[in-house]
């Protein structure tokens, strides 16, 4: 813009403002200047008639008197004067006091109009945000509809694939139930199958046991017309119910069992092999009678940890009792699954078999105890015990009576002919673990608050206690046992010790500490979780918290 151009520019703002703010107000100002003009003649004439005045007074004084009549024509001239010059002042100072009036109304109205003026700059500053804010909004009705018509046409499209996803999956649920027809008729083929193996196989086992009884029976006939000496490796081989346990002095072997926690061990009647639980899921067979252990096999099948293991009679299957509310049976000589006992609403903490290889007794969390039979694979008995069960016994060949131990400090007692227990003995602590003497008098019970109780099984009371210094129970499933020859116990601590008492005299007779030991001979050991005394009497393993095994023996 050129120079003059801004100059004409603003002097024409200047003009329209002057128009616009003195339009209002012309009628008013032409009123103020007639007033003016009225009073400046008025004024002018008033001088006039003062001159006048003194003309006259001036002629009267100086030359002869008028006559009366003259006279006193003039002095009402005068006093019509005064009177007129009297009104024209007070007109005068009507029309100061309007035009003050007049100026504080123009003062009023020039603010308010600077008020108007500022709501009318506020209006238009409202009216153009409002005009944006409208622009915006509608640039977003624009994107919203586009947005709509494409989910219009993804909706459409979605429709139209779950029309085909619903006949695919009519046709699929069709295929399904023919499926499933088929699967339960191969099943129920399956099942006939699985109990003529299994009837088989149990011809087979029981003709091997007929076999080895009477070979066993042919042996101690021998050994008993033999008049040497038995050797202690023949006691170990199958004459060791006869022999003295040997008290355990030193490690025999030791090595990871498992690649968690080990929370249970038993030695099979017969041979030179155990079983251990694990936290991993997994029950192990191992074999010691080379001097080595050697991992026989790896029983799977477990969803959650194992918590006990037992053999058979005949030591031909394992069974175990796992967190995953099931029980378990494998075969030894091919280590397959057999059964699954399904029934328990809590961990299943001890399973035993109940006399004969065809019944199993498991106890739970939920607070029961079930008698399983396996040829049916049904559960045939629920005992309600009130109480977490966390170890159980059978007193006899027959499994007439069991006895289990509890969360709440109480051994229980139960007839296999009555569903409740009697001459319950109460403890000071939670039972962690029972055993029972070869010729069922006595109980050992492991008690939380780190003492072992002899009972006495025909009196029905504690008839010794065993403790010591160092001595602490280190968890819920902690396992003693008796010797075979029931001349000792043992259980493991929660330093990693094991401690062994002599049943008669309720001494500590020996304190195994090998747990845990590094190889710069520290030691930084964990709670042995589990103890058990191999049938003969010769070896004592041990299972601690850090996966690892001890197989421990005596000086021969």
């Amino acid at each position: 813009m050129e120079l003059g151009d801004w100059r004409q520019n603003i002097l024409s703002q200047l003009q329209k403002r002057n128009r616009e703010e003195t339009y209002c107000f012309q009628d008013l100002i032409t009123q103020h200047n007639k007033v003016f003009e009225n009073a400046n003649s008025l004024k002018h004439e008033n001088i006039q008639l003062s001159i006048q005045n003194e003309k006259l007074r001036v002629e009267g004084g100086g030359g002869n008197r008028s006559n009366s009549a003259t006279e006193l024509k003039l002095q009402e001239e005068v006093q019509q004067l005064k009177q007129k010059l009297f009104t024209q002042a007070e007109e005068l100072t009507e029309l100061h006091r309007k035009k003050s009036g007049n100026i504080q109304e123009i003062i009023d109205l020039n603010v308010k109009l600077q008020d108007r003026n500022k709501a009318a700059a506020d209006k238009e500053i409202q009216l153009a945000e409002a005009h944006s804010k409208i622009i915006s909004l509608e640039a977003e009705i624009g994107m919203l509809t586009q947005a709509n018509k494409q989910l219009q046409y993804l909706n459409d499209t979605l429709r139209d694939e779950h029309q085909a996803l619903q006949l695919a999956f009519s046709a699929l649920e069709d295929k399904l139930r023919k499926v499933q027809e088929e699967n339960r008729q191969l099943v129920e083929r399956l099942i006939k199958y699985k109990a003529k193996d299994a009837d088989r196989m149990n011809e087979e086992n029981d003709n091997f046991l007929k076999k080895r009884y009477a070979k066993m029976q042919k042996d101690l006939e021998e050994a008993c017309r033999d008049t040497k000496g038995v050797s202690s490796d023949d006691l170990s081989e199958g004459y060791g119910p006869l022999s003295q346990s040997t008290l355990p002095s030193k490690v025999h072997l030791k090595f990871d069992a498992h690649e968690g926690e080990v929370n249970a061990i038993k030695w099979s009647p017969l041979d030179r092999i155990f079983a251990t639980g694990g936290a991993d899921r997994k029950v192990k067979l191992w074999d010691i009678s080379k001097g080595i252990q050697e991992c026989k096999g790896v029983l799977v099948g477990s969803n959650a940890g194992v918590m006990a293991v037992d053999f058979d009679a005949s030591g031909s299957l394992v069974l175990g009792a796992s967190n995953d509310y099931a029980t378990r049976v494998w075969t030894v000589v091919d280590q397959r699954l057999r059964h699954t006992l399904t029934g328990h609403s809590g961990k299943v903490m001890a399973a035993k078999f109940l006399g004969d290889a065809s019944k199993v007794v498991t106890g739970s969390h939920d607070r029961t105890l079930k008698v399983w039979d396996l040829k049916s694979r049904a559960c045939i008995e629920t005992k309600f015990a009130g109480s977490s069960c966390n170890d159980l016994v059978t007193v006899d060949s027959a499994g007439s009576t069991i006895i289990s131990g509890h969360y709440d400090k109480t051994i229980r007692f139960w007839d296999s002919r009555s569903e409740t227990s009697a001459n319950n003995i109460n403890l000071n602590g939670k039972i962690t673990s029972l055993d029972l003497s070869r010729d069922s008098k006595y109980l050992l019970a492991c008690v939380r608050d780190d003492t072992l109780e002899l009972i006495d099984l025909r009196m029905n009371q504690v008839v010794t206690t065993y403790n010591c210094d160092g001595f602490k129970v280190g968890c819920d499933w902690s396992r003693a046992t008796f010797s075979p020859d029931g001349q000792y116990v043992a259980v493991g601590s929660s330093d990693g010790s094991v401690y062994i008492w002599g049943v008669t005299n309720g001494k500590i007779e020996t304190i195994l500490k090998e747990h845990g030991s590094t190889s710069i001979g520290l030691f930084s050991r964990s709670a042995v979780t589990a103890t058990a005394w191999h049938p003969f009497g010769n070896f004592l393993a041990t299972v601690d918290r850090t996966k690892r095994s001890v197989i421990w023996t005596g000086d021969m």
